[in-house]
Order: C-alpha cells, then sequence, then structure tokens
C-alpha cells in the first residue's frame, strides 16, 4: 500500500509501507516520476497530431512508475520480473518518442531532456534488475 503526502509546495513524496520504505526505492520513484511530469507537455503535444502514439507513451510512461513501485513491495523473485518489465516500459517510451520526433510531431530539442532523464532512469532500473 502506497502513501502519497503532499508536501507544502503542491509536491508529492511517495511513502510506503514494507519494501518501499527505502531511500533507494522513494528516489527511484521520484525519479521515474519526474519523467513522467517531464514527459507531460511532450506527450499533448504529440497527441494533438496522432492520437495512438500519444496513448501508448502514456501507458508505457506509467507502466515504468507503477511496475516500479509494484516491485519494491513484492518479494525477490517477483521484484526482478517487475523491474525487468518497468525498464521494458521504458524502452518503449524512449523509442515512442525519438518516433514523434521523427514524425516531426515533436523538435529533438524538445525531447532530448526527457530522452536523457529517461536514458539515466534506465541505468538504475538496470541496477535493480542485476542485484
Amino acid at each position: 500500500m502506497i502513501d502519497v503526502v503532499t508536501l507544502p509546495a503542491g509536491g508529492m513524496k511517495i511513502g510506503a509501507m514494507g519494501g518501499m520504505n527505502n531511500p533507494q526505492s522513494s528516489t527511484i520513484l521520484e525519479h521515474a516520476l519526474s519523467v513522467v511530469e517531464m514527459a507531460r507537455p511532450l506527450v499533448e503535444t504529440i497527441q494533438r497530431k496522432d492520437r495512438d502514439l500519444a496513448s501508448q507513451l502514456r501507458r508505457a510512461i506509467s507502466s515504468v512508475v507503477l511496475n516500479l513501485a509494484e516491485g519494491f513491495g513484492t518479494a525477490q523473485g517477483n521484484s526482478r520480473l517487475r523491474f525487468e518489465t518497468a525498464r521494458g516500459s521504458l524502452n518503449e517510451a524512449q523509442a515512442g518518442i525519438r518516433v514523434a520526433v521523427a514524425w516531426g510531431y515533436v523538435s529533438d530539442a524538445s525531447a532530448s531532456p526527457v530522452v536523457e532523464s529517461m536514458h539515466c532512469l534506465g541505468g538504475r532500473v538496470y541496477g535493480l534488475v542485476r542485484r
């Protein structure tokens, strides 16, 4: 079960019972949520040009956060599967944004910070899969 606490600045902090109560899980989840926030304007722009691609991006990006949260809250063997799924969804999201750039829906300059943050998150998720 995840507890969401609203911070004074209007931000949200993820807390939890069980396995998500450690600092590593909290920082990785915060990073994943920041990717969602960074990607939101891109997905909204893509939505105006290609509804299907925007929908797929929303599902893939959301899946990253949800699978990470599930992985931190489950037993060791099952957590690895959730982290692998999160990594796959992250790869899908990165590819989707690159497709949007290739189609000219968004500029490379606007997509680069999001893709770079996804790349950094991917390294962190890869570390979770390998432990």
